[in-house]
């Protein structure tokens, strides 16, 4: 810790719903006031019109500016998140980080996810290389979550030394308590004798078409076999959500999955626990926290490819729903040899080194 306290200001999403970087600045902000700093998150998530002690509201553009200046007028460090997919939220991270400069203080950023999104790295949109120059080159520190990425930022011209690959998972993600679970998810769980989760967005990206139609192979292959669907709407990519309800009435699967919106923490690690595999479908996730708590949790994961999974994962393309299903049943039949394959790591204290860089 410093001397004195910090004042940090997180501009980020927050939950609910509990996306992967939210839950990790809960952790993050509930870490440092216990340590005595002062953080302070201006909510740019979907919940960020419904008011909340735990973060500030943003009610649009002019709100936005006016908040993000006040804080930093009154001393806050500005701690901005973005990723390579939300050109919105790569603009919401610039205006910050400039106005961190004109009260005289350069930010941090945390640029979240892995090699392969919709705008990074440099040859997925070379026409915004200067964007992410910028963005990148104002900060005194970037935060990754893996070498890989920082090997991409570097590709932009960015010195390596101010980057810093802190992986987005740390001990603290493990404590939870199990919890009573609604009444139609474990009825779900106790009648199918092997249970596939996955935490899904209806975005391209995820391809929630292609799971449901490799899903819907292997239901047709084996009658022992159910899905739990975590995640809800927001955020959604247009008709996306109608292409899956079509998908799944199309497969007359609908009695064979179960949708439940969100789950807080200590209800997600709980049904982590009781399932047969974890399901991770995105092709922009990197090295995802939620994989890496249920590598600990001893339950395995499959995942399609995106270069960064960890040792143990079994992996298939993204796009390619008959490997699903194959993978699918293959970790079902061999699940305790696949088990025992994973990649085993000890759990670091990440949430420690993050604060120390950001008191620093």
């Amino acid at each position: 810790m410093t001397s004195r306290p910090a004042r940090i200001l997180e501009i980020t999403s927050y939950p609910p719903p509990r996306a992967g970087w939210g839950i990790r600045v809960e952790f993050l902000k509930k870490r440092m006031e216990r340590e005595g700093h002062s953080c302070v998150v201006l909510n740019i998530g979907t919940s960020r019109a419904i008011p909340s002690p735990e973060y500030e509201t943003v009610l649009g553009g002019r709100d936005f500016l006016a908040k993000v200046w006040r804080f930093s007028q009154q001393g806050y460090v500005i701690h901005a998140h973005a990723n390579g997919d939300a050109l919105k939220g790569l603009a919401l991270a610039l205006i910050a980080e400039v106005v961190g400069l004109v009260h005289g203080r350069r930010c941090f950023l945390t640029f979240h996810a892995g090699v392969i999104q919709r705008y990074f790295p440099r040859h997925r949109a070379w026409w915004l290389a200067p964007v992410f120059w910028l963005l990148f080159i104002i900060p005194k520190r970037i935060i990754c979550n893996s070498e890989p990425v920082k090997a991409c930022i570097r590709g932009y011209g960015v010195s390596g030394r101010k980057i810093v690959p802190i992986a987005a998972f740390s001990s603290q993600y493990l404590e939870f308590t199990p919890r009573e679970l609604p009444s139609h998810l474990t009825a779900f769980l106790t009648h199918y004798p092997h249970i596939v989760f996955t935490y899904m967005r209806m975005r391209t990206l995820f391809y929630p078409v292609t799971m449901i139609e490799g899903m819907a192979r292997l239901m047709a292959r084996r009658g022992d076999v159910g899905l739990v669907l975590c995640g809800g709407r927001g955020h959604s990519d247009e008709g996306m959500g109608e292409a899956v309800d079509a998908a799944i009435r199309r497969h007359g699967v609908a009695d064979r999955i179960c949708q439940v919106d969100d789950l807080d923490h200590d209800a997600f690690l709980t049904v982590l626990q009781r399932s047969t595999l974890y399901l991770r479908t995105p092709i922009t996730d990197g090295v995802a926290s939620s994989v890496l708590e249920s590598m600990a949790l001893g339950v395995p994961v499959v995942a399609c490819e995106n270069g960064t999974r960890p040792r143990g994962v079994v992996t298939y393309q993204a796009e390619d729903a008959a490997g699903l299903a194959d993978a699918v049943e293959h970790t079902i039949d061999n699940r305790a040899a696949v088990a025992a394959a994973m990649a085993q790591f000890e759990v670091p204290d990440t949430l420690a080194d993050e604060i120390a860089l950001l008191t620093s």
